[in-house]
């Protein structure tokens, strides 16, 4: 009987390690990547890497813990988004509006921002290190570096 006990938590505890936990909404990754418009959408942890969003509409949308590495967001409106700790080294965000955005904990390493609207932005424990400014408008809640 205990074999049988010790079996079933080991097999249900390999189950667990090994199925990894996604939390954005399939439906909307996938209305993103078609359409470029998915405001509030749920994008929480999506692998966003390289992708071509130039001028998405990601207003509202919750995008915490995605990676968007190397993704191209020239332009577009992330007002109001949610990207704590997302991943976004070396994204190409020149024009982008990130007014109001939490940035907490957000890694833009190497990023460019040129031109991007930053106002009212939180941006608590982000790496902006190597990150281009050049006419930012950065005028953000909080920098805690």
């Amino acid at each position: 009987m205990k074999f049988k006990i010790l079996t079933t938590v080991a097999l249900l505890f390999t189950l667990g390690v090994a199925v990894p936990v996604r939390a954005e909404n399939p439906d909307h990754v996938r209305q993103l990547l078609e359409t470029n418009l998915c405001s509030g959408c749920d994008l929480s942890g999506a692998d966003l890497k390289g992708a071509h969003l130039i001028g998405a509409d990601l207003r509202g949308a919750n995008l915490a813990g995605a990676d968007l590495s190397n993704a191209n967001l020239e332009g577009a409106d992330l007002t109001g988004a949610n990207l704590q700790d997302a991943v976004m080294i070396s994204s190409f965000l020149n024009s982008a509006d990130l007014k109001s955005a939490n940035l907490t904990g957000v890694d833009l390493t190497e990023a460019n921002l040129i031109h991007a609207d930053l106002q009212g932005a939180d941006l608590t424990d982000a790496d902006l290190s190597g990150v281009t400014l050049l006419e930012t408008d950065l005028q953000p809640e909080l920098i805690n570096q």
